[in-house]
């Protein structure tokens, strides 16, 4: 067993998002990506009264990645211009393909809005390759019990992509990558694979954990692996919480501006002509 060392331990700025705050320990200036992964927002836990909306984001575009959301507690309802609407509930998971275009809205769920509660998640950007960028977009709903689970003594894994451990994840994705949700009650442990040529970190949203039998993590850190090695080694110093991504690099030219991500800053300009020409379709609330 080869552990990957750390390259990096990358802490979470505070990111105003309009009526709330966000957690982001990606990207930083130091860590602009770790590719296929480009951003990772975490919000709450919020504890909100009945009839606030926590999260309230109004429709907007996305272009050229797939946004994805990870519910760990709460509800939000999803709509889009292709006339999906759906609702999340804890557990659930939202895969966007933005594609070539996609307007969206999140929005807390009628019932969370009715009675009010605790609600957490995790927003994480992957990127498309070139040839991806203008697929056409989707939206898949993904339920908590659909999702494959690998148990442990004390740790619990949810294969949300990839092949890893005998299992397939639930979502295909046009790169490869490995998604775990890894659950770990305290005292235990887990060895996770990884493979060779794939970019590799955590992020712990809450609990703390030690790595590969050495230092010690708090909650609200992501760790950013090297890429010599074949594993990593957690084990939970408290009852932890932590998302496992994994990825095959995408070796290209990265152009972002807001909710657009690119090869170049052309193809930005046609991103931002095509949504103000209605080429990203029409949201109807």
């Amino acid at each position: 067993m080869n552990y990957r060392s750390v390259s990096h331990i990358l802490e979470s700025s505070i990111i105003d998002m309009g009526s709330f705050q966000v957690k982001q320990p990606l990207p930083t200036q130091k860590v602009p990506q770790i590719s296929p992964f480009l951003l990772l927002h975490h919000f709450g836990p919020i504890k909100v009264e009945p009839g606030f909306d926590p999260i309230d984001l109004g429709p907007h575009p996305h272009r050229g990645f797939e946004p994805v959301t990870f519910l760990y507690q709460g509800g939000i309802r999803h709509k889009d211009s292709l006339g999906n609407e759906g609702i999340l509930e804890a557990g659930d998971i939202q895969w966007m393909t933005a594609g070539r275009g996609i307007i969206h809205s999140e929005r807390a769920s009628d019932f969370f809005m009715e009675n009010g509660g605790t609600i957490e998640g995790i927003q994480l950007w992957a990127n498309l390759s070139a040839q991806d960028k203008m697929t056409q977009p989707k939206y898949q709903e993904i339920r908590k019990n659909d999702i494959p689970i690998i148990a442990e003594n004390k740790v619990t894994h949810r294969l949300v992509s990839g092949n890893w451990n005998g299992e397939k994840g639930i979502v295909d994705t046009f790169s490869p990558m490995i998604i775990i949700q890894t659950s770990i009650l305290t005292g235990g442990k887990t060895h996770i694979p990884i493979p060779e040529n794939f970019n590799a970190c955590i992020y712990i949203l809450s609990g703390k954990i030690i790595l590969n039998n050495n230092f010690d993590y708090p909650a609200g850190k992501m760790i950013y692996f090297t890429n010599k090695g074949d594993s990593i080694g957690i084990e939970g110093l408290e009852d932890t919480e932590i998302l496992v991504l994994c990825g095959e690099p995408i070796e290209e030219p990265l152009a972002q501006y807001g909710p657009f991500v690119m090869n170049s800053q052309t193809e930005i300009m046609e991103a931002m002509r095509d949504y103000q020409m209605g080429k990203m379709g029409f949201y109807i609330d």
